[in-house]
């Protein structure tokens, strides 16, 4: 049998990359390459790591596709020596390493990449992101960006060699936005302290755009109001036949003032070689004053500025959840250190040490109460409104709220790694992510806005020069049309709903993790449960208590307890809690013996007792009387596990125990059903018996027990050939079928949960599921309203302008009119709650 040789891996440091494209075309490639296994290129390193089969593929050969690309190779080696050829001179390959090294350092030289995250302010629509993004993609040293419109944050990793902070920072403001920064960690690191430093490192940090100061402060308020006011005193100069260069001098102003900042964008757009609304706006407002149609083009500028202020003003409000979950933990904390309490940042605090909270402050780290007890508001975290008790050895949140006593919690996460600081994440990855929708919108604008473009062009040009026709009524129609084409409010549509839903459910402890998860739960037609953890507990409690002959059951409880106090089995804890909590009293067991897997005996006073399951009694000769078969059959045909108790001659009674169900199952069930959720499945692994029971407690027909992890996948497979499939689990289990399934829903610990679902319920509260599906029901219902809205307003305006109809004033307020539509009705989504379903 012939031995397949090892793969080999071969380092290449690659010249000429420009941008991280580069990287994947030249990773794409090799890949394609007969015997590469595997192929990753860095654009921030210049290297290319290479696994391939040597007698399939050579080294030269590999090193020939990448230069066949247009590359240089400057270097290649083994990744575990020096080429055979090389190890008697190393200097024969010093030319090769040579090769390119003005345009790409050697590796011995190469610097870390950095990460910078900021904020950017001043952007209008989705084209704004990607006109940042070019703009600064252009500076040297720039490895990758990311500008989302959503969340207003720039992310992007550069070379310090090249590259600075403040490059970043020039190059924004050029192109006519503000920036504040807001962290100098990764992407991935996340600090309490958000608005802290974003304002400590912004002097010029304008108010919040959704308090009316901004008017009367910002920048793009102040030139909205001083275009109108130019607007008012031209009105005023022709009403007084003044003459007529007074009253352009006014138009003027305003055209220039609330003007600049468009044309400055729009000129920037065409260096890129791109159409935005700023530049289509620049050429209409040009094209009617050399119309001499002044007035027309202040109003059009005014229009214009007005409608984007407006949505910069309605938007930020859908920009608020997030911001509001930075605001909950305190950027200090008491902590005990030695015999003294001292307030110190939380940033110093470390795992272990002892936080001291008094009542009406916030929890500031993740912890576990040692001692003291109180009532503590979880709902920012969970959405639940009830407080929740609190006592040693409970786990609390930071952002949390201790109302009324005072605790002592021991540190178990640092700042970094808090619950609140994971779920901050998560919403920004969820808001940064683009849904479907989005991404079919932003390919369609891409097609469609240089199209319109060339019509326009075409409708400029081809009757004057064809027909005769005036030019300066097909210019204007042409210019109308450029306004009206830019498709601001059709890329707007999607983004804005996306926020919204996700700031309405972060509020309401449900974390959609991207538009991907929430338009797929909008599309749902089955959910499939597993059953331990996720409709039960996951812990057995005791159900009931048989008594045979004249033995009381309360006296079959007491034994029982008093016997299962010195075992740790989960059913013993199972009975002695349920013991304690019915207020049993418990007495001292002697001579105490366990018998694994079977049971324990012990004596109680003067008698000897035993607790175990049937094998133990079948093994002691124990009889079962008519009563006691009858009995366990009745426990069993409940799907309960009996525990047994008796003496060395006879069995005195029994106790049922089940893995106890989640108080509000049946009631979520009843409201799945409610927003026309019908199928619904359980899955498990338990027996037919146990599954039949809970399945008719939470009113579920369809179930399917005693099922192996690839039995529920198969599950899975079967009824995705229906429709859309979700999965609800505990986040630890039955990973194969929340994988296969459509979308997967967690409803176990947050930890786990946060990395493994594609929804989370924090609070563990299943009768979110209903809200959930809802909202992403409404929420898919929104986006598709808004972009047919946008689609029939465009084309219908469109056709007027062509023929005529409609003027340059008219286009723009049936522009900005729809952006802000969409936006508002987006928005509405804000408003749902579980009270609204």
């Amino acid at each position: 049998m012939t031995q397949t040789p090892d793969l080999k891996t071969q380092t290449l440091q690659i010249g000429g990359m420009d941008c991280g494209s580069c990287a994947k075309t030249i990773a794409t490639s090799l890949q394609q390459l007969s015997g590469v296994s595997e192929a990753s290129v860095s654009f921030a390193t210049g290297r290319a790591k290479v696994s391939y089969n040597p007698l399939l593929v050579s080294e030269t050969k590999i090193a020939e596709r990448v230069k066949t690309l247009g590359y240089t190779v400057e270097q290649s080696r083994e990744e575990k020596g020096q080429h055979s050829h090389c190890e008697s001179d190393s200097s024969c390959c010093a030319g090769d390493r040579n090769l390119d090294r003005a345009r790409q350092p050697s590796a011995s030289n190469l610097t870390a990449a950095k990460t910078l995250q900021v904020r950017v302010g001043g952007m209008d629509c989705g084209s704004c992101a990607k006109t940042i993004e070019a703009g600064v993609q252009q500076i040297p040293g720039i490895i990758d960006i990311l500008v989302n419109f959503s969340t207003e944050r720039l992310q992007l990793s550069y070379d310090p060699r090249l590259a600075s902070e403040q490059t970043v920072y020039d190059r924004i403001k050029a192109l006519g936005y503000t920036v504040e920064k807001t962290s100098e960690k990764s992407s991935d690191s996340l600090s309490h302290d958000y608005p802290q430093a974003e304002l400590a490192n912004t002097p010029d940090r304008k108010p919040d755009p959704i308090t009316w100061k901004f008017w009367m402060t910002n920048r793009r308020g102040q030139s909205v109001i001083l275009a109108g006011v130019g607007i008012i005193f031209g009105l005023l100069a022709q009403q007084l036949a003044l003459p007529i260069w007074i009253a352009r001098a006014f138009y003027g102003i305003g055209i220039v003032v609330a003007g600049y900042p468009i044309a400055k964008a729009g000129l920037f757009e065409l260096r890129l070689r791109r159409a935005d609304m700023n530049l289509l706006m620049t050429i209409s407002v040009i094209g009617a004053v050399i119309l001499g149609d002044w007035f027309e083009g202040a109003l059009v500028v005014f229009l214009f500025s007005l409608g984007t202020t407006l949505q910069v003003f309605t938007f930020g409000r859908t920009r608020n959840a997030i911001r509001a979950l930075f605001d909950l933990t305190p950027p200090t904390a008491t902590v005990k250190r030695g015999e003294r309490e001292i307030t110190v940042p939380v940033e110093s605090i470390v795992v272990g040490e002892i936080l001291t909270i008094r009542p009406g402050q916030r929890v500031a780290l993740d912890g576990v109460v040692v001692s003291g007890t109180s009532a503590i508001d979880s709902s920012p975290i969970t959405g639940e409104s009830i407080p929740e008790d609190k006592a040693p050895g409970d786990a609390v949140y930071a952002g949390t709220l201790n109302q009324a006593g005072f605790l002592e919690v021991k540190v178990t996460h640092t700042v970094s790694d808090t619950t609140v600081a994971k779920i901050i994440h998560l919403v920004e990855q969820a808001q940064e992510s683009r849904a479907p929708s989005q991404q079919w919108v932003d390919k369609f604008a891409n097609v469609y806005t240089p199209i319109v473009i060339l019509v326009a062009i075409a409708i400029a040009l081809i009757p004057p020069l064809a027909f005769a026709q005036p030019f300066d009524v097909w210019f204007y129609r042409a210019l109308v049309m450029l306004v009206i084409a830019c498709p601001c409010a059709l890329v707007i549509s999607t983004p804005v709903s996306i926020v919204s839903a996700i700031g309405a459910a972060t509020r309401q402890g449900v974390l959609f993790k991207g538009g991907n998860a929430l338009e797929t739960a909008g599309h749902l037609t089955s959910l499939a449960f597993d059953k331990t953890g996720t409709i039960t507990q996951g812990l057995p409690t005791v159900q009931k208590v048989y008594a045979v002959g004249q033995t009381s059951a309360k006296l079959v409880f007491q034994i029982a307890a008093s016997l299962e106090q010195q075992s740790e089995h989960p059913l013993a804890k199972a009975i002695v809690t349920d013991a304690e909590s019915k207020g049993i009293e418990f007495q001292t067991p002697e001579k105490f013996t366990a018998l694994p897997g079977k049971g324990i005996e012990a004596e109680i006073g003067d008698r000897f007792y035993l607790v175990g399951n049937q094998r133990l009694f079948a093994e002691r000769g124990i009889p079962l009387s008519q009563e006691a078969e009858a009995m366990l059959t009745e426990i069993e045909s409940l799907g309960q596990t009996p525990v047994l108790v008796g003496t060395p001659t006879q069995l005195l009674g029994a106790i049922a125990l089940a893995d106890g169900l989640r108080l509000e199952a049946a009631e979520a069930m009843r409201q799945l059903r409610r927003v026309g959720l019908k199928k619904l499945v359980m899955l498990t692994g338990d027996r037919t018996a146990v599954a039949k029971q809970i399945a008719r407690q939470v009113e579920i027909s369809d179930y399917r027990a005693e099922l192996l992890p690839q039995d529920k996948l198969y599950c899975i497979q079967q009824l995705k050939h229906s429709g859309v499939v979700g999965m609800v689990g505990d986040g630890i289990n039955d990973a194969p079928a929340l994988a296969a399934a459509d979308i997967s829903f967690a409803v176990g610990g947050i930890d786990i949960a946060l990395e493994t679902a594609d929804v989370v319920l924090v609070g563990n509260d299943l009768r979110k599921l209903a809200y959930t599906v809802a909202l992403s029901r409404r929420t898919v219902s929104i986006i598709q309203q808004n972009v047919v809205f946008s689609l029939v307003t465009k084309g219908l305006f469109l056709l007027l302008g062509t023929v005529g109809v409609v003027g340059l004033v008219v286009a723009v307020l049936a522009d900005t009119g729809t952006s802000l539509l969409v936006t508002a009705n987006g928005m509405r989504l804000f408003k749902v709650s579980p009270k609204s379903q």
